[in-house]
This record gives structure tokens, sequence and C-alpha cells, in this order.
């Protein structure tokens, strides 16, 4: 049966395009589409559709204001389609804490002439929003209104490393997992599947919750003890041990797993260089990057987690993961935490 989708944007422009876009594919059904909030409303109850896209900028209501609507009163998976710019990035990243999957670039001069370049990542994130488990997003929207700053009782933990790697659905599963660390953590590496430009907004957005430091990551920083390093959209992160401290390096090269930044590329290194001094944890996410990754930290030594089926909006990653022999331990969202410290104060 084919995806019913939902058009929501102020621009009959960008209706049309991004109509005629998805209607390329077989398997996707333009059911309707709608210029404001308050007919995508009538429309999301008459229809039915399976996937909203749903534009940021409208008149009447904003995008974000009927997304949180969408939500609390006729759940239905959200792909958000917003500008690439610095402020789209921002209010991108309201989006996915407010409830929706993802989201797709929307070029910010001409759009026919952009559509071409991101006509396939369109169409594959409308298929993947489809499939996604709504009812996790749900539930972690609803937990993410007061986030929590817990404290742990953590044993010494010199020269330990924690990499983390995730994608669809990863944000809002990061922003649950960072905002509750202590602030004398280990040093944490991450990489999260977003276009350059918005790694920085979202360091920006976790550090402003956190106990402990959130940068997106520059090369030949240090990870330190409470720092938190984010690749860098569109920049490969790997880790490297020089003397005595553990300090990350970027680079662009080719895609890895399909991905620059990829969750592969880092925990491969962190296999080499931490092994037995490091945990990965492999959360949300739509394919496969970082699986075989996790298998190599495991077989070097490392303890793993994995995000469980239940609690991921996206069952991807963390399930080849875990398929493959790459997961020691599977652990819902709420209880990571609490896994990887027990792990921490176990290691010596």
């Amino acid at each position: 049966m084919a995806i019913r989708v939902l058009i929501v944007d102020d621009s009959a422009t960008a209706r049309e395009v991004l109509s005629r876009a998805l209607k390329k594919d077989s398997e996707i059904d333009i059911v309707g589409t709608a210029p404001d909030a308050y007919i995508a409303r009538d429309k999301i109850v008459n229809l039915k559709p399976d996937v909203v896209c749903l534009d940021v900028e409208m008149p009447r209501m904003d995008g974000i204001t009927f997304l949180k609507k969408i939500m609390q009163y006729m759940p239905v998976p959200v792909l958000m389609v917003s500008s690439l710019t610095q402020k789209g990035a921002q209010v991108t990243l309201e989006a996915l804490e407010a409830g929706a999957i993802d989201f797709v670039g929307k070029p910010h001069q001409n759009i026919y002439d952009g559509i071409d370049d991101i006509e396939r990542e369109l169409i594959a994130k409308v298929k993947m929003v489809a499939s996604s488990n709504i009812k996790a997003r749900i539930t972690k929207t609803l937990h993410l209104k007061e986030p929590v700053k817990a404290s742990f009782a953590l044993a010494t933990t010199t020269n330990k490393i924690i990499a983390i790697g995730a994608s669809t659905g990863g944000t809002v599963a990061l922003t649950e997992v960072i905002t509750k660390l202590p602030r004398d953590i280990p040093g944490i590496v991450i990489v999260q599947h977003m276009p350059a430009g918005f790694t920085a907004s979202f360091a920006e957005r976790l550090n402003e919750l956190s106990q402990v430091e959130v940068l997106e990551a520059t090369d030949g920083q240090i990870v330190g003890k409470g720092r938190v390093l984010i690749a860098p959209g569109d920049y490969h992160m790997v880790l490297r041990r020089e003397g005595g401290q553990y300090k990350v390096k970027l680079g662009t090269g080719d895609k890895v797993s399909g991905h620059r930044p990829s969750v592969d590329v880092l925990f491969n290194s962190c296999a080499k260089y931490a092994g037995a001094n490091a945990i990965g944890i492999i959360l949300t996410g739509m394919g496969a990057d970082g699986a075989k990754g996790l298998l190599k930290m495991r077989n070097a030594g490392s303890h793993t987690i994995g995000q469980d089926e239940k609690s991921c909006v996206v069952y991807g990653m963390p399930k080849v993961a875990f398929d493959i022999g790459g997961v020691e331990t599977q652990a819902s969202l709420g209880e990571i935490n609490n896994v990887l410290i027990s792990k921490l104060n176990k290691m010596k």
C-alpha cells in the first residue's frame, strides 16, 4: 500500500515542486496539500495521512506551534522541510524536540534549481518516517519538557572514553542521555548524522541544558573529563592517543557507510586507540552505520551498549549492531545512563 503524504507549505511553488518530486516514486501517494496550519489540521483529520511534510515558516500559525498541536491531539509522523540556514538550523532543532521525526533541507534560493539535489533524500526520508516508531517519539517529546540533571556516584575513570553514534531520532535521544550526565563523566565523542551548520547549533543547545561541556569538535581538540565533542557536519572525526591524552582529528575524505561524518569511522578509531578503555553506544537511526565499528570496539575489549527496539524512533543501526554481535547490552533510552555508569564503575 502506498504511503499517504500531506504537504504543508505556504508557498504554492514549493507545494508543487515537492509533490512532483515525491510522485516520481510509485510507493508514495500525495493525498493533499495545504497552505497553512488551519487547512492542514482539517486535512489531517479527514485524509489521515501516513506522513506530513511540514514547512517551518508559515502564516497564521508557525510550523513549530502547529507541530506541537499535532503531537498532542492527532499524532502522525512529521518530516520537517526547512531552509539550510543558521536560523533554519535552530528552528529545525526545536522542531525535532517538539516531535518531528526528521528533516530535509529545502534549498533557500530557487527551489526549482535545488530540488534535484534533495529529491533522493526526500523520497528516502518520507519512507523512513512512515515506518518510524511514533509512540517512542511522543514519549520522548513529553519527557523532554523538563530535562533532568541527575548525579551519579562515579568511580575513578582515568583514560576512559565514551563514543556515541546516532542518526534519525538521535537529537532527542542524545539530549535525553547527555543532559543526565554528571560533570565528572569521562570524555565523550559523538557522531550524529546532521548537515554542516546544524551541529554547532545542536552543541550549543545541549551545552545550555547539561552539566557537562558540549562543543562542536575542532581539529586536534583534547577529549577531557566532563567534555562532550560532536563531529561537525560533513567532517569525519577520529580518536587519537597522543602521549597521555586523547584528541580528535577531523577530515573530509569519502563518505563511509553512506555518511560523513560516519559512526563507523569514529568507532573504528576508538577500537584501535582506546580498546578496553572505551565504551561504545549506538542509538536510534536508519541504516547500518556504526554497526561494524561497534563490533570492532567489542572485539577490542570495549563495553558496548545498544538502544532497544521499543524506545528507538528508528530501530535500524542498533538492530544491525545487535544482529552481528556488536552489542554487549541492550537497554531502553531511559536506562542507558544507568547502564553506562555501571559499566564505568566496573572498569579498571
